[in-house]
């Protein structure tokens, strides 16, 4: 073999992080004596021919035979991982576009899978279920796969091999032609449906469903039955699944689309596994965050565990009740009844109960959430985050809790019990995020900030902080006059941030020419940046000298620049001819639920114009009602925004009725 792989020339092929020279090293320790270099070896190789897909690299076809001898052979300690890693490559061909795939790798994968089929009669259970997923992954025809499958079958005594044979043959049977062996296959899926091992028939169900759509609502008994059934544990051992419990609910609750909350009900039945129980808030976490309509159904399932007897079951159960926020606030007294409960998860950052309870009763406006958070600032170790933390959006839930300032900052009317605290952290901040982030909070409070104003003067005076505190007093806006004279100063300074000073003295109180002029010297090539757009938009009709070049850049192909600059140009100019399409731009494909963070500043700046941004109605007329959730994001902010954007389009239709 090893003859062979110097045969190659590996220097003319790629693989993900560039020339694949460094393949027959990598290849000769996935062989090499010691188990632990050998898995790192595979992991290695995994990461450089598939890292996370998009592509079948050129390296892959010239890699593929060896990966299946070493596999075959008995006293290579990484079979397993070069056989996930077959797995993925055969499945990812299956999924690109054909440009992506390297011409020789559908030969390569025609010479390999005899290779494949010979390993479902390997000696040991976990080959036999690896090769079973490297069949199920590819596209070769039925007629090729299911004779070999079925032997296996007939043969398997294994309880988890059986699973994953199960999967391969539903897929098998799909990929045309089947072949004479087709018909049978499908009967004895639907036979198996009705075999005595709750497991058994749940791998039917997924095996069947992709020819049959309606049968997993038609078998939601049998469903619920095999995921809470204790032999669900089987799947850890699986090569197709391999995963526990939750894994288990997931890959399950996906075969039910639609906001139906029938299966996620059933998982929220009392169960005495606490991994059964987390796993039913989970997969409500999951429903939740893509619909609005199962609110109703589910939310007495979810004060109820806040008396689970497990800490991470009630940190959960409160969190999701913090994301639902307003829409649970009758159920308040119960989360407040958590604020004593320090039980702590076990994450890394050992977030308490108590915390997600003042999360929670901070999302439903209840101050009974200001001495918890007035303690966690009190403690640097806190669950509560110290920078802000982004999650993509999906179909499952991140039960985590956000940075302390942005809790404060759901508050503005619980500002007076909390601007001491805030005051403090300005004061011993020695993080510029945390700096930044609990000016941002003072900026959005407005007025009501008002008593910070004498720490700002003390953050203005320096050089280093000043452009956050300038920042915070600009949102304040009048009680911060008596900080004329310090950001007259900065802005005469002529250094760095000098628009942002002397827009900040005309947010206090001060002259606007100082503002106008700083900010035409941050005109480039390309107009204003972005920050300067604000800036102008404040200024309003002061800002007419920059009118002509805020009506060119309303065609700008970036749409944050798009819209705040005919957001700039409405507020300077009063005009709408331009500006109301232009922030229509921003908004396509917001009705069929396109959700991206540049539609809410456009449909927020619509609203303010007012009637003459009636035509936008049409593009925005069914988000209130809408059930499936608007956003970008995971976690807890994938509900705020979903809130944010039902709010604004609410408001737009006011302004434009």
């Amino acid at each position: 073999m090893w003859t062979e792989v110097d045969l190659i020339d590996w220097a003319a092929l790629r693989h993900n992080y560039g020339s694949a020279e460094d393949v027959p090293g990598l290849l000769r320790r996935c062989a090499g004596p010691d188990p632990k270099d050998a898995e790192i070896a595979a992991d290695d190789l995994l990461n450089h021919l598939f890292h996370q897909g998009g592509w079948i690299c050129s390296a892959a076809p010239a890699t593929l035979p060896f990966l299946l001898r070493l596999a075959a052979t008995p006293d290579v300690p990484s079979r397993r991982t070069l056989l996930e890693l077959v797995s993925r490559l055969v499945s990812e061909a299956g999924l690109v576009a054909e440009k992506w795939v390297d011409p020789g790798w559908p030969s390569a994968w025609e010479r390999a899978l005899p290779e494949v089929l010979i390993l479902l009669d390997a000696p040991e259970p976990e080959i036999r279920r690896a090769a079973a997923d490297v069949i199920g992954s590819c596209g070769s025809p039925g007629e090729l796969t299911l004779p070999a499958l079925l032997r296996r079958w007939q043969a398997e005594d294994d309880p988890a091999t059986r699973l994953d044979l199960i999967l391969a043959l539903g897929r098998a049977a799909l990929q045309e032609p089947a072949g004479e062996h087709g018909t049978g296959v499908r009967h004895l899926l639907r036979e198996l449906l009705d075999a005595p091992e709750a497991q058994i028939r749940l791998a039917a169900v997924h095996a069947i469903t992709p020819a049959d759509p309606a049968l997993p609502a038609q078998q939601l008994g049998l469903l619920l039955e095999a995921v809470r059934d204790p032999s669900v544990e089987l799947w850890q051992h699986t090569s197709t699944v391999e995963t526990g419990v939750q894994g288990v609910h997931h890959w399950t609750a996906a075969l039910l689309t639609g906001p139906s909350p029938s299966f996620t009900l059933g998982l929220l039945d009392d169960h005495p596994d606490v991994e059964q129980r987390i796993g039913g808030l989970a997969r409500a976490g999951g429903l939740l965050a893509q619909w609005r309509s199962p609110t109703t159904a589910l939310l007495p399932r979810l004060v109820a565990r806040l008396d689970d007897p497990a800490a991470e079951v009630r940190f959960r159960a409160a969190e999701l009740l913090a994301c639902l926020g307003p829409a649970a606030a009758a159920h308040a007294d119960e989360v407040a009844a958590l604020i004593g409960d320090t039980d702590a998860r076990t994450t890394r950052r050992g977030e308490t109960v108590a915390e997600a309870a003042v999360w929670a009763l901070a999302r439903m406006n209840d101050p009974r959430c200001v001495p918890g958070l007035i303690d966690a600032a009190a403690h640097p170790g806190s669950g509560f985050a110290s920078n802000s933390a982004h999650y993509p959006s999906a179909d499952w839930h991140y039960a985590v809790l956000p940075a302390l300032h942005e809790v404060v900052g759901h508050l503005p009317d619980h500002a007076g019990l909390l601007l001491p605290m805030i005051c403090g952290r300005l004061d011993t901040a020695t993080d510029d995020h945390v700096l930044n982030a609990y000016c941002t909070v003072l900026a959005d409070w407005g007025s009501a900030a008002d008593a910070a104003v004498p720490q700002l003067l003390g953050l203005l005076e320096n050089d280093q902080t000043w452009p956050a505190a300038a920042r915070a007093l600009a949102g304040i806006g009048g009680a911060g006059n008596r900080a004329l004279e310090l950001l007259s100063a900065r802005a005469a300074a002529h250094g760095a941030h000098t628009e942002l000073a002397a827009w900040a003295y005309w947010k206090v109180g001060g002259d606007p020419g100082p503002a106008l002029e700083a900010l035409g010297g941050t005109v480039t090539e390309r107009g204003f940046p972005r920050p300067a757009l604000q800036m102008l938009a404040d200024l309003g009709t002061h800002a007419a000298p920059y009118a002509d070049r805020l009506r060119t850049m309303t065609s700008a192909a970036e749409p944050w620049t798009r819209i705040e600059a005919a957001h700039a140009l409405w507020a300077v100019t009063g005009d709408t001819e331009v500006t109301v399409p232009a922030l229509m731009t921003a908004l396509r494909g917001l009705a069929e639920g396109t959700c991206l963070p540049v539609m809410l500043p456009a449909m927020r700046y619509l609203t303010r114009i007012g009637g003459a941004a009636r035509p936008a109605v049409e593009l925005v007329r069914g988000v209130p009602a809408r059930d499936q959730r608007l956003r970008s994001s995971g976690g807890w902010r994938g509900f705020t925004q979903d809130e944010s954007f039902s709010t604004a389009a609410s408001e737009l239709l006011a302004a434009c009725d």
